[in-house]
């Protein structure tokens, strides 16, 4: 009767369509559960969810940001569940693939299944808080998801951008699984340097640097454009934090509560290792060489669904997994790619929670003990004036004599992960004594000026991630001012410094002027003047800055022109070490050719290549869609910060599109805050556009202003501010 009930489970929470019309008995307790919760908006769109319980705020949660941005919601799940074959067609199969490879909803279930009651309870109110708003609105269309299901969040547990199995290379993928198999290998590395670099940034000031002796921190997420929203989330169960949540998931990601607050960056600290498999096939079965012995590689089929048109279509495959992990690629023909990683969600999903209710360092550091986080370094204050920092968390223990950045021998034995590290075993740095902290996904050895780790005490393996252009501006920001206020917070945060042009710009002008005086011929006055222009430039920026638009679009062609020349078989370089290959692998000529071919395109594009840097790049939302189009001819605002490639800690990444001139961005600040944990909360925060995703509404662009100058708002943390602050106060459902 368990296996009969347990199949039964499984068919009505995998069934198609026709099988998720909402019962009587599950729109009662909807409705039962929505009273106990309260949705408050505030002037600015926010929403402050209010609930009994944990559960009737997380039900309140998911019911708001799906009247927000039902679209994201269910996009965010599509891609974690693998299923957008299904709504974008064929494109999308080996995306989905690799979903399946390292976790499917059979798994997920029976994780759902085993986790304990508190977390059982989170988990049905997501479930129920989704299908409630679609229920009260039937004239929401899902593109495929009717009804979501309470083990989704298990799947997609960290709040970071794809989590990790996206930097699994789908082209590796579909060269192995593709019914013509290729035996190249495939190296994604260089892809790095024609996407924007992404990111984050978190500062942490603490009371002996802070004007008003409390502890101070920047939260400073670098996502795609509207990738979370801000919320605030209450319970009478101890539950108070406010921050950025990503679309459909029921915590707050980078925030803040009454006690502390925490940010996390992207990191580079070595969480996951590819192993290479010596493969051996025998009577039509494949085996992998472990020591001495061979052993089967495990074989599964599996069957995907892809929309076709009006149909939908399957594919077929076989999946490979050795006791490594799943396979994902391969070097030779006698040679695979396994791939091991975290794939604890309960563990996962557990810490993401439970850090939002940390009532100070010690019980935050308590919660990280679940090492079931994977992807993020974190940056840390709280109200004791405790400021930290921790360089990932989820470390596995390796042999040393190996090199871990590279695929391993998975038939070596010695290369087995040798258990985990503990949390004191991290790169980790306390209350330093130059009474700051910043991360910049750069090198934690320079984290705390003097007061950084020491690299010669942790593993290579375990932070091996490079030094960028923004930390080295960080840096300079934090070190050079003795008091911190919340203002002058957001101005460090805000620094215009391009530190990338410190490197960049001085050789440029020495090959002018040394070609001033061997050249039979001399320059055009274009690039005379240009030069003149770049020499006076202090490097930051502004949007009348011209010297900012020459630099930059400079700076872009020389690097594509240098991309062409790096070495196949060397592994990528680092942003930085990028920057002195470009300029010790192109000659002067190149140099100053692809100057005058940068004023010769923004003559052409613009009618004069003396183009202020705010009149290129831009900000704009028209549709609030997911992909958003833009138009030179409609309005737009102009923009002063730039890639964070360029060491622009306020990031911006734009590009112009098939039919614009114009830069517009996609990436970089998102959502911003700073904030003071004193006897009471101080916090500002300002997000990308505003709060809404509809055209039209108050909330749909009611922050662009703020945004594009880098200003922030007040943040409404106590209820009473709310109330006074109060625009609607509802029920889910009403």
């Amino acid at each position: 009767m368990v296996l009969r009930g347990l199949l039964l489970l499984l068919l009505c929470w995998t069934a198609g369509p026709a099988a998720q019309a909402f019962t009587p008995q599950e729109v009662a307790r909807w409705q039962q559960q929505a009273q106990r919760v309260r949705i408050v908006r505030d002037t600015w769109g926010v929403p402050h969810i209010y609930g009994k319980t944990d559960a009737d705020a997380v039900f309140g949660l998911l019911y708001s940001q799906c009247e927000d941005d039902f679209d994201r919601v269910e996009m965010n799940y599509l891609d974690a569940i693998g299923r957008l074959a299904e709504v974008e067609g064929e494109s999308a199969l080996y995306h989905d693939l690799r979903a399946r490879l390292f976790m499917d909803s059979t798994q997920a279930i029976a994780v759902y299944r085993k986790s304990p009651p508190w977390m059982k309870e989170l988990l049905d109110a997501f479930a129920a808080g989704t299908n409630y708003y679609l229920h009260t609105h039937p004239t929401v269309k899902p593109r495929l998801l009717t009804r979501f299901q309470p083990w989704m969040p298990l799947m997609f547990s960290e709040g970071s951008i794809g989590g990790n199995i996206s930097v699994v290379p789908l082209d590796r993928i579909k060269a192995f699984y593709s019914e013509k198999k290729s035996s190249t290998w495939l190296d994604n590395d260089r892809e790095r340097y024609q996407r924007e670099a992404v990111g984050s940034n978190g500062f942490a000031i603490a009371p002996a640097k802070s004007a008003s002796g409390h502890a101070l921190l920047l939260i400073n997420p670098h996502t795609s454009f509207y990738f979370r929203s801000e919320v605030q989330m209450v319970s009478e169960a101890g539950l108070n934090a406010y921050g950025a949540v990503t679309w459909g998931q029921f915590f707050v990601y980078q925030g803040f509560n009454q006690h502390c607050g925490w940010m996390h960056t992207s990191s580079y600290a070595d969480s996951m290792d590819e192993y290479l498999e010596t493969i051996e096939k025998k009577k039509g079965a494949f085996y992998y060489r472990y020591g001495n012995k061979l052993r089967p590689v495990r074989a599964e089929k599996v069957r995907l669904p892809y929309r076709d048109g009006e149909k939908v279509l399957h594919r077929e495959f076989t999946i490979y997994r050795t006791h490594h992990g799943p396979i994902v690629g391969q070097k030779d023909n006698s040679h695979w790619v396994a791939v091991r990683m975290m794939n604890e969600p309960l563990a996962a999903l557990s810490q993401s929670y439970l850090r939002t209710k940390a009532d100070g360092y010690a019980k935050f550091k308590e919660v990280q003990q679940l090492n079931g986080n994977a992807s993020n370094n974190t940056v840390f204050a709280d109200a004791q004036g405790n400021i930290a920092y921790w360089h990932g968390n989820f470390m596995p223990r390796r042999a040393p004599q190996f090199d871990w950045s590279q695929p391993v021998d998975g038939a070596n034995p010695q290369t087995e992960w040798q258990g985990f590290h503990g949390v004191e075993e991290l790169v980790q740095v306390r209350n330093p004594a130059s009474g700051y902290i910043q991360n910049c996904n750069s090198t934690p050895f320079t984290v705390a000026g003097p007061g950084s780790p020491s690299r010669e005490k942790y593993p290579a393996y375990m932070a091996p991630d490079p030094e960028n252009y923004r930390g080295l501006n960080a840096v300079r920001v934090l070190s050079r001012r003795q008091k911190f206020t919340l203002d002058t917070l957001i101005a460090a945060a805000n620094d215009p410094h391009l530190t990338a042009f410190d490197d960049l710009i001085p050789p440029l002008i020495a090959v002018f002027e040394a070609e001033q005086d061997t050249a039979a011929v001399r320059p055009p006055q274009a690039v005379a003047d240009a030069i003149a222009l770049l020499q006076a430039w202090d490097h930051n920026y502004s949007t009348t800055s011209v010297a900012q638009t020459v630099a930059i679009y400079w700076a872009e062609k020389l690097q594509a022109l240098a991309r062409t020349r790096l070495p196949a078989d060397k592994p990528a370089p680092d942003y930085m070490s990028f920057v002195q290959f470009t300029l010790r692998n192109t000659s002067a000529p190149e140099k100053l050719g692809a100057l005058a071919e940068t004023l010769n395109d923004l003559s052409k594009d613009f009618g004069t290549w003396r183009k202020p840097w705010g009149e290129v790049n831009r900000f704009q939302r028209l549709t609030g869609k997911i992909q958003e189009t833009y138009n030179d001819q409609l309005p737009s605002l102009p923009v002063a910060f730039a890639s964070s490639a360029w060491g622009s800690l306020a990031a911006y990444g734009a590009r112009a599109y098939p039919n614009t001139k114009k830069r517009y961005g996609t990436v970089g600040n998102s959502f911003v805050a700073v904030v003071e944990f004193g006897p009471r909360i101080k916090a500002r925060s300002v997000v990308t556009g505003g709060q809404s995703s509809r055209p039209g509404t108050p909330h749909f662009t009611d922050q662009a202003s703020l945004y594009t100058n880098g200003q922030f708002k007040q943040v409404w943390f106590y209820p009473e501010e709310v109330q006074a602050h109060t625009e609607r106060s509802y029920r889910p459902g009403e």
